[in-house]
């Protein structure tokens, strides 16, 4: 049987993620044939199951060395030290490092980016993970096929697949994978709602209906927002709706060289830009001080950063 990768990688260099299992395995024998690929395997050893986790590094050296591409396989006692600011959440943590694993490798070896074996039911667990958690349209859109994550391209060509059919792939090619039975334990809510999927199998496509819907409006909403000048009316954010207007002033703050801002802190700078009796002077994530004056609204960076010029 064949499968589509969606989008179809760049010809290039590219690390992949294979932890062993069906997904990341069925990716890598995807990606394998596709001409004008230079692949080199990421792995990271989680040692959380003790000889199976061993097992399962062992097991992507194996299949890399077969395959004849160059493999990194660490230890999460490698890289934890000198990470800070990890997410007390297991699998936050374990994604963080699995992350800087793939950072390192693409910026030791100069690679376009990494390829993730993530297909449609991650995408649809996700999603209800985002939902049962109070998440708004821009966690509800789930994951991208293509994005940004620590200056590194993230490519997830699989979201389209469903795992049945990745599974199906690797039974026609004869080739084993690893289970991992972490995967089917219940202290972990991604696997509860595996599970409760699986028992509702009807909720699959509604599901990604509702991400697909949330990512259109996120669109639109980046389209729709105007670009605010480096220092602006306060009427011009005052009269825009709620949502364009917070898009707007998200835009706006991390041109200013702010990370991601929280809701609570964009409706701030919409009520500052709305509300002439609001604090004329507000500080904002990054070190930023927001200024209202004379109907103006401009920003002042600790370090003297100055926004390029909006196009």
């Amino acid at each position: 049987m064949s499968l589509a990768l969606e989008p179809r990688p760049a010809a290039g260099r590219w690390a992949v993620g294979v932890s062993g299992g069906a997904d990341s395995v069925a990716l890598l024998f995807l990606l394998h044939r596709q001409p004008g690929l230079l692949l080199h395997v990421g792995h990271l050893n989680h040692q959380t199951r003790g000889r199976e986790s061993d097992g399962d590094a062992d097991f992507v050296a194996q299949l890399a060395g077969q395959l004849s591409l160059p493999c990194t396989v660490m230890r999460r006692e490698e890289l934890e030290p000198a990470m800070s600011g990890l997410p007390a959440n297991p699998s936050a943590r374990f994604r963080a490092v699995r992350m800087e694993l793939f950072a390192r490798i693409v910026q030791r070896e100069k690679l376009l980016g990494v390829i993730l074996g993530h297909h449609g039911d991650d995408q649809a667990e996700t999603i209800l993970l985002r939902l049962l958690r109070g998440s708004g349209p821009e966690g509800l859109a789930g994951m991208k096929p293509l994005g940004r994550l620590r200056g590194m391209t993230v490519l997830r060509p699989l979201l389209h697949a469903r795992r049945s059919q990745l599974v199906d792939f690797l039974r026609s090619c004869g080739q084993s994978w690893r289970e991992d039975a972490s995967n089917r334990s219940p202290h972990y809510a991604r696997n509860r709602i595996r599970q409760w999927l699986g028992r509702s199998p009807q909720l699959f496509q509604p599901v990604l209906e509702l991400g697909s819907a949330c990512g259109a409006y996120l669109e639109w909403l980046r389209r729709a927002a105007p670009q605010l000048e480096e220092e602006f009316a306060a009427a011009k954010l005052a009269r825009l709706p709620g949502p364009v207007a917070r898009q707007s002033a998200r835009r706006w703050l991390m041109r200013w060289g702010a990370a991601e801002q929280a809701p609570a802190a964009l409706d701030r700078l919409c009520q500052m830009a709305a509300d002439a009796a609001t604090p004329p002077r507000q500080q904002f994530a990054g070190g930023l001080e927001v200024r209202r004056r004379g109907g103006w609204i401009s920003c002042q960076s600790p370090r003297g950063f100055r926004p390029a010029s909006s196009r």
